[in-house]
């Protein structure tokens, strides 16, 4: 086992062959024209990221057609695409559906449904209530009913990262007192071909990544996983999920940061450049260290999570919440000191400050985190 940020040689050559992938194959070109395209991402890519290179499976068990190599390998890819802003079912399948399988204790299932994921060949997402690193029963909005040796599913949901071109949907239900003893919950699998679905692209804030209303009316599903079972698994994406948006955040905040200093080291005013003066010296210096925090605690969070060195809610928490705030300040930052070339289209900072307001409002904003952090850490004073 590896100590805490101490990256190997393994690590550091996986980082320089994701960022050159990136570089060659998802230039800013490229990225505004598949954010633009029916799908938002571009299949080919994506199957390339999984089979070609192998690192969209690095957090599974080879035996159900991973690497096997841990969650600090799988962030530093995600760190990587997210600095480049790649188009792909990043959340959906790497943060949220395949933690979700790799939980449950239904070998067949894992078995069937892991290796394409990790290869590439399908795309995944989970449809369940997350926010600040559990989920909410209270919010629930599918109901699976029994008929016969059937389970139906009824119900919509409005907003699904990567909804609309997942070809497997994990969906969460609630399970009505005609199913057994009481009311619960239940984790089914649903084909994203299924006759009874309806997926319904939504306009979203952030072109690269991409969301879908979604309908069940009715339709068969396949049953998972049920009672604690179901909440286990959906902690555990939620908490993964919050440390990888983590770490993208901290690489796109890095990103767009690099792309400011370099700005304004050549953007000349009063015959000198605008980085000269005192004043942007100090903010891009500020910028940095909240880069730097931000990166300590993302990746506080991948290793604590992996080795199980720290307790796994308060790291993800404290992760998400430093590392959104972060990304949005120096998102905001990038615009103001870029002038108006920032607030075009043509420029990139805007593409920066919507992904970091995406993946700040995604799994809960940075102060419902600093609370379950509060309640975490905090003594509660007994009354007098």
């Amino acid at each position: 086992m590896t100590r805490e940020f101490e990256f190997d040689d393994e690590i550091t050559e996986l980082r320089g062959m994701v960022r050159a992938f990136c570089a060659e194959f998802s230039p800013e070109s490229v990225v505004r024209t598949t954010m633009e395209s029916e799908l938002g991402h571009d299949p080919e890519l994506w199957r390339r990221l999984g089979g070609e290179l192998g690192v969209l499976g690095l957090a599974v068990s080879e035996e159900y057609g991973g690497e096997g190599v841990g969650l600090v390998a799988q962030a530093v890819v995600i760190d990587e695409l997210g600095a480049a802003l790649v188009c792909g079912p990043v959340l959906g399948t790497l943060a949220l559906a395949m933690p979700a399988l790799a939980t449950l204790t239904d070998e067949d299932a894992k078995r069937e449904l892991l290796p394409p994921l990790c290869s590439g060949e399908k795309v995944a997402t989970l449809v369940a209530p997350l926010s600040d690193g559990g989920l909410e029963g209270a919010a629930i909005t599918i109901q699976a009913e029994r008929d016969g040796e059937r389970w139906l599913l009824s119900g919509e949901v409005a907003q699904v990262p990567d909804g609309a071109s997942a070809d497997t949907l994990l969906v969460v239900a609630t399970v009505g007192p005609s199913a057994g003893p009481g009311p619960g919950l239940a984790l089914f699998a649903v084909p994203g071909d299924a006759a009874g679905l309806t997926r319904t692209p939504l306009t979203t804030l952030d072109l690269t990544r991409r969301q879908a209303a979604v309908t069940f009316d009715a339709m068969p599903a396949r049953l998972l996983a049920s009672g604690p079972e179901v909440v286990t698994a959906c902690e555990r994406a939620a908490q993964v999920a919050a440390v990888l948006l983590a770490t993208e955040s901290v690489s796109g905040a890095q990103r767009i940061l690099d792309i400011t200093v370099a700005h304004v080291s050549t953007r000349l005013q009063f015959g000198q450049p605008i980085g000269a003066f005192q004043a942007v010296k100090h903010r891009c210096a500020n910028m940095l260290i909240a880069v730097e925090t931000a990166r300590s605690a993302a990746y506080h969070g991948a290793w604590a999570l992996q080795d199980g060195t720290d307790d796994p809610q308060l790291a993800a928490s404290l992760a998400k919440a430093v590392a959104s705030e972060a990304y949005h300040a120096v998102s905001t930052g990038a615009i103001q000191m870029h002038g108006g070339l920032g607030f075009t289209w043509e420029g990139v900072p805007h593409l920066y400050f919507k992904r970091a307001s995406t993946d700040g409002l995604t799994l809960g904003t940075a102060t419902q985190h600093l609370e379950r952090v509060a309640a975490l850490t905090l003594d509660t004073l007994a009354p007098a």
